[in-house]
Parts: structure tokens; C-alpha cells; sequence
């Protein structure tokens, strides 16, 4: 998990060095970051559910065959665009699938009869760790090995293969638990979602989720390429530091989040899109005064926004799904939320076209911030789902991909997705 979490992030820092050695536009090296959307999204719909049929292990071991193919075809990047898009394309099918699958089976691992001195919460807590030193420990070194060492578009995804090789024969060797073929019938059938038509689902989570990606793409991967001026010469060891900035921050603020989030209120997603808003106008600050410690502060603003915002979605998410759901609706929240990342391309292609200033688009984008945060005060308690069953805390154990992200695990029960707390139909 950790290595394929590696593969994800490691692309971010070298925006900048793809722009001054290979001379893209700031249009297309954003456009390479946003290509990973396009296999982390079917990655994430279809993973879980395969691997509930035909087992975790040959489903992850095709997320670090993926990880390791997507790193050796970005290693030939230089030769051209279609080369980065396809190492992109596969490291979103990596970073899908280890999400959804590999969280699920590090949590099954980490109890009886596999890890009987486990507590509750040793698998999400591992696959937390996992995830968060993967992204800044993979950040960290492709942006060091490309400001410093030798081989820039080459060395910082070779040392990742080299590394990740002796885990695709771990993966063989890891026990199967997922062994009873899941929910019998078509796939498509396994991949409805009942509980994605829930109002509390449409109106409050989905309508902040995006954000939570859009602030990342544009916190840490669009941010350096406008401050390219400001930090000549030091370029990707400045785009290194905000994506290892951004993402320790948003792993440190998660214990605040689940304090912060409310069952009986939008709080802790209010609180992530305001901090998530405060972001991005100072993203706009940063590229109008040309000023990489405005940037900076940016980037741990966005950490905190990332963290809570993340953490808060994916507890409303615990809170709205069905047993039978959950695994499926998490699934559709990362799967719609990580569309936020091709903000990115967005905003450097409508400046490439209309010649408006890229701080003016962000402007704009705060604007629309400000919208979305009205869209949850009116939705702020209103189409709560019910209480979790046998008076379970609002904050009960999440499972499958929540753990990775809100650090909790337990058997508690769920309400019906179906009906708001008040009993009434809940459902678009």
C-alpha cells in the first residue's frame, strides 16, 4: 500500500520539470495531472467488487503490477506526451484500486485469526500510515532525486520500481480473506448503490467532496508551475516541499476532524470547504505577489481543509450507508470527488483561451466556494439519516476505504439509507 500510494504521488513535484526541460504549456502539464482521474475513477468503482468475487490478492496484485508499469513507462516520459498520459492513466489505476481493495484487506489482516493481538483500530491505523508516508515519502524523493540527482526524468521512477518489485511477490505470499465469491449475481447488480440517491448524500457530501481534490491539485500541483518566476533554480524542490507540507498537514489535522464533526450537522464539512476556500484565495495571493512563502502558507492551509473536509465527508458517508452499502458509497464519493483534481487543466485551459489571469479564475473558484458553503448552512441539519443502530456513537468504526482516512474500526451497525432520522424518505 505504501508503494502504490508512492506511485500516485510522485508525479506532482515534476510538473515544474516536464514544463522547462520539454517546454508544455501550463495547460498540458496540468492536463497530465488530471489524466490520472481517468483510471482512478473506474478503479474505484469496479475494484472492491472484484475483489469481493475473485479474491484481495489478485486484484492488488494487479494494482502493483499497474504501479510498477506506470512508473517504467513515465521513466521513458521524455520521449513524449502519449508516454506520460499512459504512466499517468496506470497510476490512477493504482492508486484506485489499493484504496478500495488494499484498505479493505489490511483491515481483515489486522484480526483473529490472522493477528489475534490486534485491537479494533490496528488496521485502519496501518493503512492510514500506509497511505500517508507513501504520498509524501514518494513526493519527497521524485522531487529531491529531480531537483538534485542525476537523470531527472528517470532516476525518481526507477528508484520506485526498484523498490516495489519485492512486494508483487509479497502480495502472493499475504493470505486471502476474501474467500465466500461475495453477493451472488451479474456484476452489475453487486455495483448498485441505493444509498447514493440519499438526500444527505447529494446535498452535503457530494456537493463538498470535490473540493477536497481540487484544493490538493491546485495547492501542490498548480500553485509551483505560477510561481515558476519566483523560484527559478529551485523550482521542484519548492513543489516538493508544498506537497510534503500539504500532505503531513492534512494527516495531522484528522484527529481535530472527527472532534470537530457533529451527527446532527454539516459542521466538520463546513469547517474543511472554509478552510479549503481560505486556500485557494491564498493560492490567488501567492501568484499575484509572485511570493513562495504566501505559497507555503497556502499549501498548510489546504492540508487542513484536505484533512477535515476528507475526514468529516467520509464519516457523514459511514453515517448515511446500509451495511450492504457502504463499501459501494464510498466508492461513488471518491469516485466523484476526485474529479476535483482536473481543476488543474481546467483554469490553465480557460486562461490559455480567454487570456484572463490565472488569480482572477481562482478568485472566481473562491466565489464558487462561497456558493457550495451556502448549499450545506441550508442543508446543515436537515435529511440526516438515523441514528446508528444499537446507540452506537455517531462516530462508530468506519470500514473499507473510510478506515484508511478516519483511523477507526468496529462492527457497529448502520442506519438504513433509505429514511432520515425522523423516519421520512430520504431518498432523491
Amino acid at each position: 500500500m505504501l508503494f502504490t500510494s508512492w506511485s500516485g504521488n510522485q508525479f506532482s513535484p515534476l510538473l515544474l520539470l516536464y514544463q522547462e526541460r520539454q517546454h508544455y504549456s501550463t495547460a498540458a502539464v496540468n492536463g497530465f495531472l488530471g489524466v490520472y482521474v481517468l483510471g482512478l475513477v473506474p478503479a474505484f468503482l469496479l475494484s472492491g467488487a472484484l475483489s469481493d468475487r475473485y479474491g484481495r490478492r489478485p486484484v492488488m496484485f494487479a494494482g502493483v503490477v499497474a504501479a510498477i508499469a506506470a512508473s517504467t513507462v513515465l521513466a521513458f516520459g521524455e520521449s513524449g506526451a502519449l508516454m506520460i498520459c499512459i504512466g499517468r492513466l496506470l497510476a490512477g489505476i493504482t492508486v484506485g484500486t489499493a484504496t478500495c481493495v488494499g484498505t479493505a484487506w489490511m483491515k481483515e489482516l489486522s484480526q483473529w485469526p490472522h493477528d489475534p493481538e490486534a485491537d479494533t483500530g490496528s488496521g485502519a491505523r496501518r493503512a492510514t500510515l500506509s497511505f500517508s508516508l507513501g504520498s509524501a515519502v514518494g513526493a519527497g524523493v521524485a522531487g529531491l532525486f529531480a531537483q538534485w540527482g542525476p537523470w531527472p526524468e528517470q532516476l525518481p521512477f526507477l528508484i520506485h520500481v526498484a523498490l516495489t518489485l519485492p512486494f508483487a511477490w509479497l502480495v502472493l505470499r499475504a493470505p486471502e480473506t476474501a474467500t465466500t465469491g461475495g453477493v451472488p449475481g451479474p456484476l452489475r447488480e453487486r455495483l448498485r448503490v441505493p444509498a447514493a440517491g440519499h438526500r444527505r448524500f447529494t446535498r452535503v457530501v457530494l456537493v463538498a467532496g470535490p473540493w477536497v481534490f481540487a484544493v490538493s491539485a491546485i495547492g501542490y500541483g498548480y500553485l509551483p508551475v505560477l510561481l515558476a518566476g519566483a523560484t527559478r533554480g529551485w523550482g521542484i524542490a519548492y513543489a516538493t516541499l508544498l506537497t510534503v507540507i500539504a500532505l503531513v498537514v492534512s494527516s495531522l489535522v484528522q484527529p481535530l476532524a472527527k472532534r470537530i464533526d457533529a451527527h446532527d450537522s454539516a459542521r466538520g464539512v463546513l469547517t474543511g470547504l472554509a478552510l479549503i476556500t481560505a486556500a485557494i484565495g491564498l493560492v490567488a495571493a501567492a501568484d499575484v505577489l509572485q511570493s513562495w512563502p504566501v505559497g507555503v502558507a497556502a499549501a498548510a492551509v489546504a492540508g487542513s481543509g484536505m484533512g477535515i473536509g476528507m475526514t468529516s465527508a467520509l464519516l457523514e458517508v459511514q453515517r448515511i450507508a446500509a451495511p450492504t452499502d457502504l463499501a459501494g458509497l464510498t466508492g461513488v464519493f471518491y469516485a466523484v470527488s476526485y474529479l476535483g483534481f482536473l481543476s488543474p487543466a481546467l483554469l490553465a485551459a480557460t486562461a490559455a483561451v480567454t487570456g484572463v489571469p490565472a488569480a482572477a479564475l481562482l478568485l472566481g473558484v473562491v466565489g464558487l466556494g462561497v456558493g457550495c458553503a451556502l448549499l450545506l448552512v441550508r442543508s446543515y441539519r436537515r435529511h440526516l439519516p438515523g441514528r446508528p443502530a444499537g446507540g452506537a456513537g455517531a462516530v462508530a468504526g468506519l470500514r473499507g476505504p473510510l478506515a484508511r482516512v478516519a483511523g477507526g474500526a468496529s462492527d457497529a451497525g448502520v442506519a438504513s439509507a433509505g429514511t432520515d432520522a425522523d423516519g421520512r424518505d430520504a431518498r432523491v
